[in-house]
Formats: structure tokens, C-alpha cells, sequence
């Protein structure tokens, strides 16, 4: 497991661990774990991360929010 990482959304702070050891730029998905569930990250054909199968009661756009955050940190 890596370090926890944190991101304010909605003037809101959550805390998620990236579970993917050793991401490049010609990785195709990365798992995350939020408040104790996980996900899966995939990228689009924008090059965005999104969750793959993420439902309604999913908090999607806190999920892109934290694909952009890996994208930046990574730089990918």
C-alpha cells in the first residue's frame, strides 16, 4: 500500500490510497481505494481518468477530481 493522499472537493477533504505500484504513462488503469471501497480507474479516449464501473451512488465527479490529481502527479 502507498501513503495516503488527499484532495479537497466540495469544500470537503478525502483521504485515498493508491493501490497501483508503479504507474507510467503506458498504464491503462489504476486502483484507488476510497473511504474503504475501491475503484478502478481507467482512461479515456480524451486521455482523462474515469472510474470504470462506477454507479449513481458513486461520487463520479469525485472520482474524475481524483483521476486528475494521479494525471498530475504522475504526470501522465
Amino acid at each position: 500500500m502507498s501513503l495516503p493522499m488527499r484532495i479537497n472537493f466540495d469544500d470537503k477533504d478525502y483521504t485515498y490510497m493508491i493501490i497501483t505500484k508503479g504507474i507510467t504513462k503506458e498504464t491503462s488503469a489504476i486502483q484507488i481505494n476510497l473511504n474503504g471501497v475501491e475503484y478502478q480507474l481507467g482512461r479515456n479516449l480524451k486521455g482523462d481518468w474515469d472510474a470504470v464501473d462506477a454507479t449513481i451512488n458513486d461520487h463520479t465527479e469525485l472520482l474524475k477530481a481524483i483521476g486528475r490529481n494521479i494525471k498530475l502527479w504522475y504526470r501522465l
